[in-house]
């Protein structure tokens, strides 16, 4: 399938809702990344670009945004993420995955802060929890890690102001647990197929989507 160009953030988020997943970066399936399909001047300039364009893409299609794709960031749709989450989740909440020692502690006190709230900001949720004296990149590793395990979603980016009320820097994401997220919708599919299940249901997707594409690709982009 021949992908069209990015130019403006509601061709992206056609192109997520199209696709269900779309990573930020490039990565073993050519072609397939918003780096690779929109326009280089769109990047860094004056004009808003992708960088930009994550929280009203959030906003607009409800899909889940976070370090899914080898710790990279990318997206996932909104009629796709139960499955994906299912996958990665390989069938446990987060309370089991816990129990069964396979979620660490400090893993366990971010998600348990997170999961306490409707959604909070990367700084609120660090200091919340008691890791404000930790080390950054430690913490930063640990949202990573629950992101891509499919605990932990972005639901939107927020900027500082300037005085004239224009936003500007770099966006702070704002996290939320799908379960807090999407209520319901999610909760009642999650684990409604075997993670098994979940995965060739999504690989077979994307076969469709990139016919040129290996399995070994395919499962590669599932991780």
């Amino acid at each position: 399938m021949k992908f069209p160009m990015i130019e403006t953030a509601q061709d992206l988020a056609r192109l997520v809702e199209q696709v269900g997943f779309l990573p930020f970066f490039k990565g073993k399936i050519p072609g397939f990344s918003i780096a690779e399909l929109t326009r280089a001047d769109l990047w860094f300039s004056d004009a808003e670009g992708p960088w930009e364009w994550k929280g009203p893409v959030i906003q607009q299609t409800g899909c889940a945004y976070g370090k899914f794709f080898h710790g990279k960031a990318g997206y996932v749709s909104r009629e796709w993420f139960p499955d994906f989450a299912n996958y990665r989740r390989d069938g446990y909440d987060f309370d089991a995955a816990y129990d069964d020692g396979l979620a660490s502690f400090v893993e366990k006190r971010i998600y348990d802060t997170l999961a306490a709230q409707e959604s909070m900001l990367s700084k609120q949720l660090r200091s919340t929890s008691g890791l404000v004296g930790e080390n950054r990149h430690g913490f930063d590793a640990t949202l990573a890690r629950l992101q891509s395990r499919g605990y932990i979603v972005t639901v939107n980016f927020e900027y500082a102001l300037d005085r004239h009320g224009k936003p500007y820097g770099w966006g702070v994401a704002r996290y939320a647990t799908p379960e807090q997220r999407y209520g319901a919708e999610f909760t009642e599919k999650v684990y409604q197929r075997k993670p098994e299940e979940s995965a060739r249901r999504i690989l077979d997707h994307l076969a469709a989507l990139l016919p040129q594409a290996t399995e070994k690709q395919l499962k590669s982009l599932l991780g």
